[in-house]
């Protein structure tokens, strides 16, 4: 066992070898990560908790032991016994490093709790829900007629609502007499007719007439954030919106690092499953109280999700996702009882549909946007765009739609960047940079103000600026290429080359220096060389997934370039151009689409038709494979460049002016700003 172990925090990203015993909240803040302690490491405010992970991780190149921490101590133990600990927390202050671990920091232990910006659409949606309400009267039993309580009521929905095929379970049959009774044979119904079956199912039943509504959950899950809409089922109001972390970031990042775990790992699946399901009820527990109603008035839920997600969302091994030829367990939409699922916030006969996967890489949330977005309407070339983790690429109109997927990584999400963090208060969300003097200005989340307005020291004072999220890592780069910080191939100048102090050495490369928190005990907010390459990975991806479906269809540009997701919404049409994310299109034909995988949810939970519809469509839309396409490995070389060393940008060329600029190895400035680069670094 080595003297000074590797410690790795999830999701940050964060690393760092640390002597045996140290104590993990003391690793923590040497790192700069997030966990949370006002007791100063007492073992009293249990704000430190934290959640190892044990196994192999082949991501992170470690394999961590049972042991990799101390053993529990007393100090914990009396927690557990007076306030109880989640099972598989652990006190970070406590807890000692003893080998190699990988240690999550859950969202409720980290100081700048993150906002997942996953917020419901304010667009119309047809009502025509799956579960709905109905009052009726029931004839009180005879002796002469002799039948049961049950008969009568379908007897009474048949009549009075031309309702056949009627089903309950147990614990509706075990309440149906009381409930009757007490409302004097008057009673209110909560109906289920799920997709593509003729009969009904009865959910709960209420005593009179019933007027605290019910209620779904639209749920959009995504490799790094759950959000959940809670929407009355009534009229499809959303009464709350929510989210948090998804819990398998501490199994890996990305979705092939998850499929890994469970590979590497006998039983992995299922530890990714329940961790999951764990989550999606204390959501659903959370945005029940935050809308202030009783969760088991929660009667639908609709998941959409890509196809790891789905799989283990539903207790299905993920291999075979895998590797070629990439086969789904199902690819059909899904209908079945919540408690199936393990969740058990809900009602106890809560019902769940999961929208249909398009194929193997391309799951139910690309589904999801198509059912928002509607590109198989559209008279002209719309390319829709859900970035996240892994971007999930529509390209089509109204004669026909291609769909692929691109593991972009986490990236944009502020993960794998030295200062970034996920979409939270103090984070630099937008950034703009003098290029003349090339000093930056930039706003936080939090804050209206810029850096650089009067009164920004003391609005920014309580949360500080803490570090730099996607938007602002996208806003950063772009700006540092159109400033000359950076040339086409991503190398960052010297303060000599370049003409500002910002310009900082780090071994054989440079970053370039946002913010100096250190005077007033916050941290150094730098663009580093690994942070560049981290970003023009993810976006080659991108654009390279994009490109692949124009030469499919044949077109050299598109009309219409949507961006969606949570992240979309918040990129700059200008700065996304500028890295060359995406392809070369009039600006204001850039738009966002908000989060068009959690419409598309919404609109399936309150629309039967609409998951015909959707159910129909992803059979029309034809699935490109970009593990397996030759050309997508070109495509993607081209784009590392900023913004492309092939591509033209005609139209963004028209706009902006990109300077010339090559800090290569000879160091020299000029050159034609193709990107190509004489060797890597960073």
């Amino acid at each position: 066992m080595s003297d000074t172990p590797l410690v790795i925090f999830t999701p940050s990203g964060k690393r760092g070898r640390f002597p045996v015993g140290t104590p993990i909240l003391t690793a923590a803040r040497k790192l700069g990560v997030d966990l949370d302690s006002v007791c100063g490491g007492r073992g009293i405010c249990s704000k430190c908790q934290i959640s190892p992970s044990y196994g192999d991780f082949p991501k992170h190149g470690v394999t961590v032991s049972e042991d990799a921490l101390s053993e529990w101590n007393a100090v914990e133990a009396r927690y557990d016994r007076v306030r109880g600990l989640k099972t598989g927390r652990r006190l970070g202050c406590q807890a000692t490093v003893q080998g190699d671990v990988v240690i999550d920091v859950p969202a409720e232990s980290q100081v700048h709790r993150q906002v997942v910006r996953k917020a419901a659409s304010d667009r119309p949606i047809t009502m025509d829900p799956a579960t709905r309400l109905v009052f009726v009267e029931v004839e009180e039993p005879d002796m002469h007629e002799p039948s049961g309580d049950f008969e009568r009521l379908c007897k009474a929905l048949k009549d009075q609502w031309q309702i056949e095929n009627v089903s309950a379970g147990m614990a509706l049959m075990t309440k149906l007499q009381p409930v009757l009774r007490k409302g004097k044979w008057q009673v209110t119904v909560a109906l289920h007719q799920a997709q593509g079956v003729d009969g009904f199912r009865i959910l709960d039943i209420w005593p009179g007439l019933h007027e605290g509504g019910i209620y779904g959950l639209a749920i959009d899950l995504g490799s790094t954030t759950i959000a959940a809409h809670l929407c009355d089922l009534s009229d499809g109001r959303v009464l709350a919106s929510s989210g948090l972390m998804n819990p398998q970031i501490r199994f890996g990042e990305d979705l092939m690092s998850r499929v890994s775990y469970a590979m590497m790992n006998p039983g992995g699946d299922v530890e990714m499953t329940n961790a999951v399901r764990e989550a999606i009820n204390t959501l659903a527990g959370e945005i029940a109280a935050e809308g202030g109603i009783d969760p088991t008035l929660i009667m639908e839920t609709v998941f959409v999700c890509n196809p790891v997600m789905h799989h283990l969302l539903l207790g299905i091994d993920p291999v075979e996702l895998g590797q070629a030829p990439f086969a789904l367990a199902t690819s059909s939409s899904i209908s079945l009882p919540a408690r199936d699922l393990d969740l058990t916030a809900l009602n106890t006969e809560a019902q769940v549909y999961v929208l249909p996967c398009i194929a193997g890489h391309v799951g139910a949330d690309a589904a999801a946007v198509a059912l928002s977005e509607e590109p198989n309407t559209s008279e002209d070339l719309v390319l829709v765009v859900d970035v996240g983790t892994n971007a999930e690429i529509l390209l089509g109109n109204k004669n026909k739609v291609l769909a692929c997927s691109s593991p972009t990584g986490p990236a944009f999400e502020g993960a794998q960047i030295s200062s970034g963090q996920r979409a939270a208060p103090g984070a630099i969300e937008r950034l703009e940079i003098d290029p003349v003097t090339k000093e930056p200005r930039f706003r936080i989340i939090g804050c209206e103000l810029w850096s650089d307005d009067p009164g920004f020291a003391e609005a920014s004072a309580a949360t500080g600026v803490t570090g730099i999220c996607g938007s602002g890592i996208i806003e950063a780069v772009a700006e540092m290429r159109l400033a000359g910080i950076l040339d086409a191939s991503g190398l960052i100048g010297s303060a000599e080359q370049v003409g500002t102090p910002r310009c900082e050495p780090e071994g054989r490369t440079h970053v370039y220096l946002i913010h100096d928190g250190s005077a007033e005990g916050g941290p150094r907010i730098t663009v580093t060389q690994g942070d560049i390459r981290a970003i023009q990975l993810a976006k080659s991806a991108l654009f390279a997934g994009a490109k692949l479906l124009m030469d499919e269809m044949g077109v050299e540009t598109v009309d219409r370039v949507t961006l969606a997701g949570a992240f979309g919404a918040h990129i700059s049409p200008k700065h996304a151009m500028v890295l060359g994310m995406i392809p070369d299109a009039p600006l204001d034909n850039v738009t966002s689409a908000g989060n068009a995988a959690g419409h598309g949810a919404r609109i399936a939970l309150c629309s039967r038709d609409a998951r015909g519809r959707i159910e129909t469509v992803v059979r029309q839309i034809h699935k490109i494979e970009t593990a397996v396409e030759p050309k997508f490995q070109e495509h993607f070389v081209n784009a590392s460049a900023i913004p492309n060393s092939v591509e033209p940008f005609p139209i963004l060329n028209s706009v902006v002016d990109l300077p010339k600029v090559h800090y290569g190895a000879a160091g020299a400035e000029g050159g034609d700003g193709g990107g190509r680069r004489r060797r890597r670094r960073g």
